[in-house]
């Protein structure tokens, strides 16, 4: 896409990308997809406004420009769910432009995405948490981090853990066979089936990770080698849900609400499904 900058907005493009890259850890196809979504927008503003905007010309805009961008959007065909992740991009880019060049970007930041969200059920679509899985896995340029993160959220939505319980186990509680003793809430125990994806899934995680993992330390480790924390998988889930253009609802946990709902889509016993869920009461899983 051919666009005119004043090189002082180019600059904070790039800056603002660089930015996303090294101190808010985006992987890269992320950055990609920011570039894509604030180039777009950028090159409306060029058309719009007649010339290429500048940073006084970004510090000025409106709301009227920013409606004006979306019923363009729309207009040539773009979707509800694209064009609220475009805008999520957009909202970023102010917030930091703003901070750095010190005016109050409330015309953008005050502009709400389309409605779509609102219309989604809490849990993810059995397509759409396949598609998270194949997608977290591009995240990483590391082989073992992908792998490790695959595994994770495979666990998630496999096995409907919470992702405490998910970080929690140990090497030696890896899936050998078809099921898991997992420790809930309480420090109740439960035993949950593993499905032979899922089993696949951590196995390939296991032989690619560079660490010797002792049977009581953690199974899945971050890049030091230290138990995975909880905020790694929750940025990556942040990242692949942008990709993807999925609602803000599509955080760990929804996957565990996936598992239960697909479950019982699929005929299962609420009650067992209480079961597989740890949960005390079964009003809680209705």
């Amino acid at each position: 896409m051919s666009l005119s900058l004043t090189p002082a907005a180019r600059a904070a493009l790039s800056d603002w990308l660089a930015h996303e890259r090294a101190l808010n850890g985006a992987a890269q196809n992320t950055v990609k997809a920011y570039n894509t979504d604030v180039t777009g927008f950028l090159a409306f503003l060029a058309r719009h406004l007649g010339g290429a905007p500048g940073m006084k010309t970004l510090a000025g805009i409106g709301l009227s420009d920013m409606r004006a961008w979306m019923a363009h959007e729309r207009a040539r065909g773009v979707s509800a769910r694209s064009l609220a992740r475009a805008l999520s991009a957009v909202k970023s880019f102010y917030r930091w432009l703003g901070e750095r060049e010190g005016f109050d970007p409330v015309a953008v930041l005050s502009v709400r995405a389309p409605k779509f969200q609102r219309k989604l059920p809490r849990p993810l679509a059995p397509d759409a948490a396949r598609a998270m899985i194949d997608t977290v896995e591009l995240q990483s340029s590391e082989p073992w981090i992908a792998a490790r993160d695959a595994a994770v959220v495979t666990l998630l939505y496999g096995c409907g853990l919470r992702i405490g319980e998910a970080l929690a186990l140990d090497r030696g509680q890896a899936p050998k066979d078809d099921s898991i003793v997992v420790t809930g809430k309480g420090n109740k125990q439960r035993m949950v089936p593993v499905l032979p994806v899922v089993r696949k899934a951590i196995e390939d995680y296991l032989a690619a990770c560079p660490y010797a993992l002792e049977d009581d330390g953690p199974l899945f480790v971050g890049a030091r080698g230290k138990r995975l924390d909880p905020g790694i998988v929750q940025k990556r889930m942040r990242d692949v849900r942008y990709l993807l253009g999925l609602p803000e609802t599509a955080t760990p946990h929804a996957l565990r609400h996936s598992f239960a709902t697909h479950l019982l889509a699929g005929g299962g016993d609420l009650r067992t499904i209480q079961e597989l869920l740890g949960h005390a009461s079964l009003s809680t899983t209705q």
